[in-house]
C-alpha cells in the first residue's frame, strides 16, 4: 500500500526547509545581512543542499516508485536530519539521521535491483552508495574536501543513470554502453584515490603557499584530475546518446526539458575541465567554481529539466507549461 499524496507534502517541505535554509548560509556567505536561525549553520551549507535537500527529494521520489509506506521513512530521516542540522550544525545526531537515510535509500535500490537487475538501475544503486559512503566520512569528521567526490558521486550517478534509463529507447550497442561504463570507472578509481590521498595526507600534510589553499599528497591530487576527466568524457557521452538531441526539436515541455539538460552536461564538462586544471585544490575561487559549475550548473539544470516530470506522481498536481 502507497502514501496517499497529501501525506507526501510534508516530507517535501523539509526537503524545501533545508533549500531555502543553504541558500540563505550562501547568501550571507555572499555578504547579504539576511536573518538566518542560527549563524553557527553557515558551516552546513554543503550539507543542507547535498543531504536535507538533494537527498530527501531523491529519497521521496525513490519512495514513490516503490509504493510502500514504510519507504517514506528513508525521505523522512534525511528531512528531519536536515532540519536538525540548522539547530545543531556541530552535532552528531543529525548526521546519524541522514546516514540512516542514506543506507535505506541503498536499501530500496536493493529491492528495485532484485526485481530488475539492469545497468541503469545499478548505476543508481551505485550513486546511492556513494552517498552513504560520504555520509559516514561527514559523520566521523572527514574534512569536507574529502566527501564532496563522494557527495558529487550520489548525484552523478543518479543523473546519468536516469539519463540512461531513457537511452534504452535509442538501443544503445554494446560498445556504447561500453564507454559509459569506462566513464563510471574512471570516477570510481578517481574517487577512491582521493579516500587514500587523504589517509597519506594525513600522514605527512602539505601546506600550500597561497592562504586558505590546501594541497594535498599526489594521489589525492590525481583522484580529482582523474574524476575531472571521467566528467569530460561523461559530458561528451551525453551529448553524443542522451534522448535530448532528439528531443530539442519538438515544441514545448519536451524542448524546454532539452534545453536545460544540454545546458547542464556544459556546466558538467566545465567542472571537469576545472578538475583538471586545478588538481588536488581545496579552498579558494577557483574550489568554488568546481563546486558550483556541479552542484549549481550541472545538478540544477537537471532539477529543473525534469520538474514537470517528476513533480506530478510525486505532489499529485498537475503542472502546466
Amino acid at each position: 500500500m502507497d502514501l496517499p499524496h497529501r501525506a507526501r507534502i510534508p516530507l517535501v517541505f523539509l526537503g524545501i526547509f533545508s533549500l531555502l535554509m543553504a541558500l540563505g548560509t550562501a547568501l550571507v556567505r555572499l555578504g547579504w545581512e539576511i536573518p538566518l536561525p542560527n549563524y553557527d549553520m553557515l558551516i552546513a551549507h554543503g550539507a543542507l543542499m547535498v543531504c536535507g535537500f538533494l537527498g530527501t527529494v531523491i529519497c521521496l521520489e525513490r519512495a514513490v516508485a516503490l509504493g510502500r509506506i514504510w519507504a517514506y521513512v528513508v525521505p523522512l530521516l534525511t528531512g528531519i536530519g536536515g532540519v536538525w542540522l540548522v539547530s545543531a550544525p556541530e552535532a552528531s545526531s543529525p548526521l546519524i539521521l541522514i546516514s540512516l537515510g542514506s543506507l535505506g535509500l541503498v536499501g530500496i535500490f536493493a529491492i528495485f535491483l532484485y526485481r530488475h537487475p539492469t545497468l541503469y538501475t545499478g548505476c543508481m544503486g551505485l550513486g546511492a552508495g556513494f552517498w552513504l559512503v560520504g555520509n559516514l566520512f561527514f559523520l566521523t569528521r572527514w574534512p569536507l574536501y574529502t566527501v564532496v567526490p563522494w557527495w558529487t558521486g550520489f548525484l552523478l550517478l543518479t543523473i546519468a543513470g536516469e539519463r540512461l534509463e531513457l537511452a534504452r529507447l535509442l538501443q544503445l550497442t554494446r560498445w556504447v554502453k561500453a564507454g559509459f561504463l569506462t566513464c563510471v570507472g574512471l570516477f570510481i578509481g578517481g574517487t577512491v584515490l582521493t579516500a587514500v590521498g587523504f589517509q597519506v595526507q594525513r600522514a605527512a600534510p602539505v601546506l600550500s603557499t597561497e592562504p586558505g589553499d590546501i594541497f594535498t599528497s599526489p594521489l589525492f591530487e590525481g583522484g580529482l584530475r582523474l574524476i575531472g576527466l571521467s566528467l569530460v568524457l561523461l559530458c561528451a557521452w551525453l551529448f553524443r546518446h542522451d534522448l535530448a538531441r532528439r528531443t530539442l526539436r519538438r515544441p514545448g515541455v519536451s524542448r524546454y526539458t532539452a534545453v536545460c539538460l544540454l545546458l547542464g552536461y556544459g556546466w558538467l564538462g566545465i567542472c571537469g575541465i576545472l578538475g583538471l586544471v586545478h588538481g588536488g585544490l581545496t579552498g579558494g575561487p577557483a574550489y568554488d567554481a568546481l563546486l558550483h559549475t556541479f552542484f549549481l550548473g550541472f545538478v540544477f539544470s537537471m532539477i529543473f529539466g525534469h520538474a514537470p516530470i517528476i513533480l506530478p506522481p510525486v505532489a499529485g498536481i498537475a503542472l502546466q507549461f
